[in-house]
């Protein structure tokens, strides 16, 4: 990517209306919030707790597919012109490297391609030690915002 911010308008984004976005979704009961923001690149965090644990009480490897699939799609949202297109995920994958079991984990995205149809994210995700905990791609389709 260019030095340039891929931010629509040239501005970096608000965070606290990206985490009130998902406050009664799944984001929001999955205590997802958004954290910091550069001129490429966007970080959220999750709790790793109760509501994200697997059976054996380590981070379930779903939650951190939800993790990098809001923050890729809230990130490719603030590079359009909303009043004209929506982001749609189109497919993600994951690779889950080291368990974590309480704290936080948080999920850096940045763009490996800002197409006018498509866009190709990663997200790594790592612990509270900077450990990496998964590294995901995922791909969003740009379309018209009447066929939302």
């Amino acid at each position: 990517m260019s030095n340039a911010t891929i931010w629509w308008g040239g501005q970096r984004p608000p965070l606290e209306p990206m985490t009130g976005l998902g406050q009664n979704a799944l984001p929001g009961h999955l205590g997802i919030e958004f954290v910091d923001c550069g001129d490429d690149w966007i970080r959220a965090r999750m709790p790793v707790d109760h509501r994200t644990h697997q059976l054996f009480g380590r981070l379930h490897g779903g939650a951190s597919v939800a993790l990098a699939e809001t923050i890729g799609s809230v990130a490719s949202a603030y590079c359009i012109d909303r009043e004209k297109f929506v982001a749609v995920g189109m497919e993600i994958n994951a690779n889950h490297i080291r368990p974590a079991y309480s704290g936080w984990v948080h999920a850096t995205a940045q763009p490996e391609s800002l197409g006018r149809t498509t866009q190709v994210w990663t997200i790594r995700i790592t612990d509270e030690a900077d450990k990496l905990v998964c590294i995901s791609r995922l791909t969003v389709a740009v379309i018209p915002a009447e066929r939302k």
